[in-house]
């Protein structure tokens, strides 16, 4: 009969990852290695998605190793997957030292990317630090979006800088962009 190759893992495994279904997904890189078929890239996007999604930071961050261990150049995706995982994971160093090195591999952070170092930072009490990424992302020419507002706010509220946070409501506004009940609560 017909055998699975790569590009069907990979679609399966994605299917796990949006549906939720993080163990699955394992099983189908398992099974996948099992049939001596080679991960790529997209693969392992999929399999550090569904860890993200499913709140497992040391598998994701694991096959990020695993990952680079097979000589494999790991994508902005890859490296959004895993720095979310991050921040699910309340990993704030581990989310800016994969930061770090996803410059240092010459890839160029994009919106999500800083959205979820920024949200990491919140998460570990690092008002400073998020402030310094905001900073950054916008001269890099990046537009925050409502996410990275709504983190930086929440920021401000944990590090008690009520006015800063009054500011950036009124930039998000400024930017054209609608304030949600997350930012709203968070300032």
């Amino acid at each position: 009969g017909l055998q699975p190759d790569v590009i069907t893992y990979n679609a399966a495994i994605s299917a796990c990852e949006k549906g939720g279904r993080t163990d699955t997904a394992f099983d189908l890189l398992a099974e996948m290695k099992a049939a001596g078929l080679q991960p790529d890239v997209i693969t392992y996007n999929a399999a550090i998605s569904a860890c993200e999604k499913g709140g497992r930071t040391d598998t994701a961050l694991d096959l990020l190793s695993e990952m680079k261990g097979r000589g494999l150049q790991p994508s902005v995706i890859t490296y959004n997957a895993a720095i979310s995982a991050c921040e699910k994971g309340a990993r704030t160093d581990t989310a800016l030292d994969l930061l770090a090195e996803m410059k240092g591999a010459g890839l160029q952070p994009n919106v999500i990317t800083y959205s979820a170092a920024i949200s990491a930072c919140e998460k570990g009490g690092r008002t400073d630090t998020a402030f310094d990424l905001l900073a950054e992302m916008k001269a890099a020419g990046l537009q925050p979006d409502v996410i990275t507002y709504s983190a930086a706010i929440s920021a401000c509220e944990k590090g008690a800088r009520t006015d800063t946070a009054l500011d950036l409501l009124a930039e998000m506004k400024g930017a054209g962009l609608q304030p949600n009940v997350i930012t709203y609560s968070a300032a």
